[in-house]
């Protein structure tokens, strides 16, 4: 699955702690938060706190610093009631395992707290209809385009095709969309769902849709005018993601899909933070990215512990508010998840711009769905099996088409069981 998944790196710094996964302080008094973070997470969460130490009054707010994300994971995993950590800083796929082993507990948030975040990254960390966390910042890839060779943002594939086509030749391009970050399943859901393709189905509410999938005779047709000349790819979208990073950086490719862990690689080399979600068939329909989040999760040793009204007020007041996710990602460097951080001068545009389109354009990811294989294949092999079929192999479209929607339609119907 070529994702950089939350990108877990950095080395310890300040005075934050570093800890076993065997050797866990725990809160040691009815006015102490103890939150739990990962290598890189910690320290920067570690500064933020010494910073402004009354984010809530009354309590002091100690964070302990695991040597790396596994370790962390272990710690949780082990954690009793005796060791465990009143707030958790992880990913949005421990909701479920958490929820039903009762380490983590449900959080209930207002009106006005919720409207600070995009619903899909609410819905990543719900389970059973109950909330688990606040969202801190989003993991997704946008389409970064070349402002030395397109002079202004497209706004429909086709735009993109038709630049390809006139300029392949005199600006000697090696491809006209590339996917350079995430791979051909993670990353390339975006240029699937700008096909008229989806993973799964969404209503209007922002509920799954089973038993319904793509309408693969529409995306079939896309295909063949915006990729294919007969029955041969026209060279505007590689069926694998080899050599696009270093193409875009070289000029020799337009637009590139990349991923959030990665755009400071860009800006050395003096692109401009355009980032956008591929533009669809039509403008009012940009493809869709998988925008999976990192969160806070409130845990059941926090009434244990006695803090449990103070840790509540941590997640809402520190994690979920504008001025604690700006404090906290000028140090961390992701795109915040909160709306009015992503729109705050203080974020630099890369982290904006990811932000930005996650929110235009982000679905959860959602692993039930995406790991199941009962439709006869996984969507992380069926997905670049699909590109390889029709852009390498010269297979039949329509036919691979079908074959792809049924797989996707059976797998979300069977993972429903999972959620």
């Amino acid at each position: 699955m070529n994702k950089k998944s939350l990108g877990f790196t950095g080395v310890l710094a300040g005075f934050a702690l570093a800890i076993s996964s065997f050797v866990v302080p725990s809160a040691s008094a009815a006015s102490e938060i103890v939150v739990w973070a990962d290598e890189s997470r910690g320290p920067n969460l570690t500064k933020v706190i010494a910073a402004k130490g009354d984010w809530v009054p009354g309590y002091t707010v100690k964070i302990v610093t695991f040597s790396s994300f596994d370790a962390l994971k272990e710690a949780f995993d082990k954690a009793t009631d005796a060791t465990g950590p009143d707030i958790v800083v992880g990913a949005n796929d421990w909701v479920p395992t958490g929820a039903k082993s009762g380490k983590l507990a449900p959080i209930t948030l207002t009106a006005s707290v919720k409207a600070r975040f995009n619903p899909t990254q609410l819905f990543d960390l719900t389970y059973k209809k109950s909330l688990y966390g606040v969202p801190i910042d989003v993991n997704n890839v946008a389409m970064i385009y070349n402002e030395k060779l397109v002079s202004s943002a497209p706004k429909t594939f086709g735009e993109m095709v038709s630049y390809y086509k006139a300029n392949k030749a005199s600006k000697n391009l090696k491809a006209g969309l590339c996917v350079a970050g995430g791979g051909m399943s993670w990353g390339a859901h975006s240029v699937f769902s700008a096909l008229g393709a989806d993973a799964y189905q969404f209503n209007s509410r922002d509920e799954i849709v089973y038993n319904r999938t793509f309408n693969y005779p529409k995306f079939s047709n896309n295909i063949k005018t915006y990729l294919l000349d007969g029955k041969k790819s026209n060279g505007f979208f590689p069926a694998t993601d080899t050599g696009c990073k270093d193409n875009f950086l070289a000029g020799t490719v337009p637009f590139a899909v990349i991923g959030n862990w990665e755009w400071k690689d860009y800006v050395a080399k003096g692109f401009a933070m355009n980032l956008m979600p591929v533009p669809g068939v039509t403008a009012d329909a940009p493809g869709k990215m998988f925008g999976s989040v990192s969160g806070a999760m409130l845990t059941t040793y926090a009434a244990k512990h006695g803090v449990s009204a103070g840790a509540k007020s941590l997640m809402t007041d520190f994690f979920a508010s504008t001025s604690g996710q700006v404090a906290y990602q000028a140090l961390e460097g992701r795109p915040p998840a909160e709306k009015g951080a992503q729109s705050s001068s203080a974020v630099s545009a890369g982290q904006k711009g990811f932000g930005a389109a996650a929110s235009t354009a982000g679905i959860p990811q959602i692993g039930a769905f995406l790991n199941n294989n009962k439709g006869g294949a996984n969507y992380w092999d069926s997905a670049p099996a699909f590109w390889t079929a029709v852009l390498v192999d010269n297979k039949d479209v329509a036919t691979e088409s079908k074959k792809l929607a049924n797989i996707w339609r059976s797998n979300t119907t069977a993972g429903k069981s999972d959620l």
